[in-house]
């Protein structure tokens, strides 16, 4: 089994996602509980799903949809995780990501943009609780951090 991570890798995400970084538990701690599995399996398809839809609606990113289908499918389907990150379409940007290469400059703005202006409606409209608000944008702005502090991967 490998040390324990070095804190960069953790700011990467490579931690995560990448087989040869963490055991997969359905492989080697024996088989995995059926039912966390199958939820697994469909939450890689519903994240999956959405970056997909992201690739033709310009304000949807892509990337941060793909790496959790990616997280999921390395819990729960080693053939589905290969599958999504050597996909011809998919695989440049989640590759990008997981080699530290980072994210294209024009995901990085779309993901932020869109990212404030659901918490913004959400804040504004919804969520009636101030508290709530502050917990809601203090995430939005750690989130925001994390994304500006990840390089800048080529077009």
């Amino acid at each position: 089994m490998r040390a324990a991570p070095h804190a960069d890798e953790w700011s990467r995400g490579f931690y995560i996602i990448r087989p040869d970084t963490l055991p997969l538990a359905s492989m080697s701690d024996g088989p995995m509980k059926h039912a966390t599995r199958i939820a697994l399996l469909i939450c890689g398809w519903v994240f999956l799903a959405v970056g997909a839809i992201g690739v033709v609606v310009p304000i949807l990113p892509t990337v941060p949809f793909l790496i959790v289908a990616a997280a999921c499918f390395l819990r729960s389907s080693e053939r589905l995780h290969r599958w999504l990150v050597d996909h011809p379409i998919f695989g440049r940007d989640l590759n990008n990501y997981l080699d530290g290469k980072g994210i294209r400059a024009r995901s990085k703005i779309i993901g932020m943009l869109a990212m404030w202006i659901s918490v913004t409606i959400s804040t504004v409209f919804f969520v009636p609780w101030l508290a709530a608000d502050v917990v809601i944008i203090v995430i939005t702005i750690l989130v925001t951090a994390h994304i500006l502090r990840l390089p800048t991967a080529p077009d």
